[in-house]
């Protein structure tokens, strides 16, 4: 007899707690804003670290079936900070990357691309010693030569950098006596081995990722002859 008016007791002081008690009745209603809000900010909207690619890798699907569909044949390339009187690559230039290095490194805006891949692979370093070569070699003041070229030592060779390339010793050894007089050219050695690894290291996986799989659209029947 006792477990029925138990249970009714129970049943009472529970409703009773719904009603009465304010510390409950906040709980319920903040327990349902947090679905609530997992619901809505799903963790594609998080910016990724290749957001420069295109806008549709940082939308959830259903977002995209949201769209009008430009976003699966359009490609949105940033291309801020790249030379400037160089055209915009066309579809037929990105997946030229896809099959020469060569291609890739002698494009502005290929380059940037790799680049934001090794940022993410932590070996931009690789990159960003090469193009500082190409600028030294660029260089025609004397004085600022030497200047560059100390930086870049310290950049990227010296063992205490955070950023230093991996480079063996008979080529260190080489840079070590070219720096007692450093010129344009003091790295070329140096620059050639990074080289030689980024084509043989990075650049298979970048040509592999699906993120230039879908900058290059090679997973979709677009027509498209450019990317803006």
């Amino acid at each position: 007899m006792r477990s029925r008016p138990g249970d009714g007791g129970a049943g009472g002081s529970g409703s009773g707690s719904a009603s009465t008690d304010p510390t409950g009745a906040d709980r319920a209603p903040l327990h349902n804003n947090s679905k609530e809000k997992k619901t809505e900010s799903p963790s594609s909207r998080r910016g990724c670290c290749l957001c420069w690619c295109c806008c549709c890798t940082c939308t959830s699907p259903s977002s995209r079936k949201q769209e009008d569909g430009k976003s699966k044949e359009h490609v949105c390339l940033d291309l801020s900070g790249v030379d400037s009187d160089a055209p915009p690559p066309t579809l037929e230039d990105i997946r030229m990357w896809g099959e020469s290095f060569e291609k890739l490194m002698g494009c502005s805006a290929g380059r940037k691309v790799f680049k934001e891949f090794l940022r993410c692979e932590y070996s931009e370093e690789n990159i960003l010693f090469y193009l500082a070569c190409e600028e030294l070699k660029k260089e025609k003041d004397a004085a600022l030569v030497e200047e560059k070229a100390r930086l870049i030592y310290e950049d990227y060779i010296s063992i205490l950098s955070p950023k230093e390339v991996s480079l063996d010793s008979r080529v260190r050894e080489v840079i070590n006596v070219k720096m007692r007089s450093p010129n344009s050219r003091t790295f070329d050695e140096a620059q050639m081995q990074i080289y030689t690894l980024m084509h043989r290291d990075s650049y298979p996986r970048f040509v592999n990722s699906s993120v230039y799989k879908k900058l290059a659209q090679l997973n979709n029947n677009s027509r498209k002859d450019s990317v803006a």
